[in-house]
This record gives structure tokens, C-alpha cells and sequence, in this order.
């Protein structure tokens, strides 16, 4: 039997997520004990203390060991953390590096949401990909610039490291952890059981762009600013780069590195943005919004649409804007 340790770390983080990855598990170990099968994980909760008290102390998780009382572990489970991220980073020095010394010995680790910054901050995600909430995206590329993030991507899968988008989400990398470790047919009992939308790949309509601001340039802040205040022009970067006098290649280096995003991606996102407030919240027809945000052409407009949400237009409306469709 292989074990896992869902880990609790100190300070502040998030009981649903330690929960939710028990109660899974569990299940899926009863699937595999009710079909006359061993069952594949011993499930623990480890922490640094004997308890850890959440929401002001409305509820207590006790984990069963210190982690120093686990020499190897099989899989590790980060959970999501709250919004001190710099604290909790500093909170759990000790957790990181057992986390760190389990990968070393053959463990695989998953991390889920926040929880992405323990996991950071061992080292082990440097040059890999990874996803974590997209609001937390932005203070994450800042902290962790060595690591590849991928907002858009719902899970993550790379050399036994496990990563997922934000919030609930962390559901299906657990019915995803259920099939690379039981079976396919275990991984759909749980989703039925637990209603959980087998095989989403990616966040990406739940993104709200907001852009990242603090950067300390303050030439791209400018740019980002007049790119946000032409919302229905067709923006030339040459033309922005010139405006502000800066070299094409130096204005694109410089703003990638400032935002994450090229300023063309980040032209397209405000657009978007502002695109998907309309679909949710107007009458307006398609056209009209995309005449709005400053596109002439539907087959341009719904490709850079899909490209940013995962879904078309007309999909987008009818998903969030019941008024629309009445």
C-alpha cells in the first residue's frame, strides 16, 4: 500500500481543500475495497503542530503526525492557502524543505490553488510549469520568476509535481490524482458521487483580468493605461511604442516584463475583459460589443475570444447572461 500525506500547514490556509482531498481519496479507496481490490493509499494528515485552528477558530484540523514522524510518503497534498502568502512561506520553512526532501526520495507532490507558493518556495517548480488562482498570479510571477505559470491552464503535470487553478477547482485534480492512481472507472465513480465535471482542462473563463500594475515601470504603466483608455481603436504597438519613445523590441521586452504579458496580449485582454462585462450584464448584441471593444472582423474577434475564455462568444453569453437569452 502506498501513503499519502495530506499536509496542514501552519497559519492561515484552507480547510475545504484539506477536506475535500480526504474525503475524495477515502472514497476512491472504498471503491477499490468494495470491488475486492487492496486498497492503494494509506491516507494521513501531517502537519507541524498538533492542531490548526481555521476561520477564528470555528474549526480545528488535527493532524495524526508531525511530519518528522513520516520518513516517505508516496504523494504529498498541498493544501490552498488564504492570502499571506509571504507569511506562510515564512511560517512553514520546515514543511517546505520536508516537502523538498519527499520529491528528493521518489515522492510525487500535488499542490492545490495557493497552496502553489509552499511548493515554490522548495525550489522544486523552478523552470516547470505551473497554475495557482489567477488572482494570485500576478504576486506569484513577482515572488517566483523562475517559474512558468500558466493562469489559463486548470492542471498541471509535470516530472511527478501536480499544480491547479483557484478555489474549487482543486476538486478535479483530485478526480485527475484518482485516475493516475487508481483507474479510469475509479475516477468516474467519484465525479458522479461527488458531482464533479470530469476532464475540465482550464480556467480560463473564470479569469477576471485586472492587468498588473505593480511593476514599478513607469513607462508601461502609461502604456497600460492608454491601451485601457482606447478600448474601441485598434491600437498600433508601433505606434504605442513610438508615442511613448522606446524602441519596438526595448518597449516589448520591458512589458512582458512588467505585466507577464506581451502588448498585444494585453491590448487583447482588456478587450476581452471588457467584452465579457457586456455578454454578461447587456442586451447588445455580438457585433455590437465587438464593434465596442474595437473589432471590426467576427472571425478575428471570436478567435482571440476562444483563445482567451475557452469558449465562443454566443457560448459566453448564454452561460452567464440568462436576461440575453430570454
Amino acid at each position: 500500500m502506498k501513503h499519502l500525506t495530506i499536509v496542514v500547514p501552519k497559519g492561515e490556509n484552507n480547510l475545504s481543500s484539506i477536506v475535500g482531498a480526504y474525503k475524495i481519496l477515502t472514497r476512491a479507496n472504498m471503491y477499490w475495497k468494495n470491488a475486492g481490490k487492496k486498497e492503494v493509499f494509506k491516507i494521513e494528515l501531517a502537519g507541524l503542530g498538533k492542531k490548526v485552528d481555521f476561520y477564528g477558530g470555528l474549526f480545528t484540523a488535527k493532524p495524526e503526525k508531525h511530519i518528522s514522524a513520516i520518513k516517505h510518503t508516496n504523494l504529498v497534498i498541498i493544501p490552498s492557502l488564504n492570502h499571506n502568502y509571504t507569511k506562510a512561506v515564512k511560517q512553514n520553512k520546515v514543511l517546505i524543505d520536508w516537502i523538498a526532501e519527499q520529491y528528493k526520495q521518489g515522492a510525487e507532490v500535488a499542490s492545490i490553488c495557493t497552496g502553489a507558493w509552499l511548493l515554490a518556495a522548495s525550489g522544486l517548480l523552478d523552470g516547470k510549469n505551473c497554475s495557482t488562482h489567477w488572482s494570485a498570479a500576478d504576486d506569484f510571477r513577482i515572488r517566483f520568476p523562475k517559474v512558468k505559470l500558466l493562469t489559463d491552464q486548470l492542471i498541471t503535470d509535470e516530472h511527478g509535481l501536480y499544480t491547479n487553478g483557484g478555489a474549487y477547482s482543486f476538486l478535479n485534480l483530485m478526480i485527475y490524482l484518482v485516475e493516475k492512481y487508481y483507474d479510469r472507472r475509479t475516477a468516474i465513480y467519484c465525479s458522479k458521487v461527488f458531482q464533479i465535471e470530469i476532464d475540465r482542462q482550464s480556467q480560463s473563463p473564470f479569469i477576471i483580468f485586472n492587468g498588473q500594475k505593480a511593476h514599478g515601470d513607469e513607462l508601461v504603466r502609461k502604456a497600460q493605461e492608454y491601451i485601457e483608455s482606447k478600448l474601441d481603436e485598434r491600437i498600433s504597438i508601433e505606434g504605442l511604442s513610438s508615442r511613448f519613445a522606446i524602441g519596438r523590441r526595448n518597449f516589448d521586452r520591458r512589458f512582458v516584463k512588467a505585466t507577464g504579458n506581451t502588448p498585444i496580449e494585453y491590448s487583447q485582454r482588456v478587450k476581452i475583459e471588457a467584452a465579457k462585462k457586456a455578454l454578461e450584464g447587456s442586451r447588445k448584441t455580438i457585433n455590437e460589443v465587438m464593434y465596442n471593444v474595437g473589432y471590426s472582423d467576427v472571425k478575428s474577434f471570436r478567435e482571440v475570444f476562444r483563445k482567451i475564455t475557452g469558449m465562443s462568444p454566443l457560448e459566453y453569453r448564454n452561460k452567464y447572461n440568462r436576461e440575453a437569452m430570454v
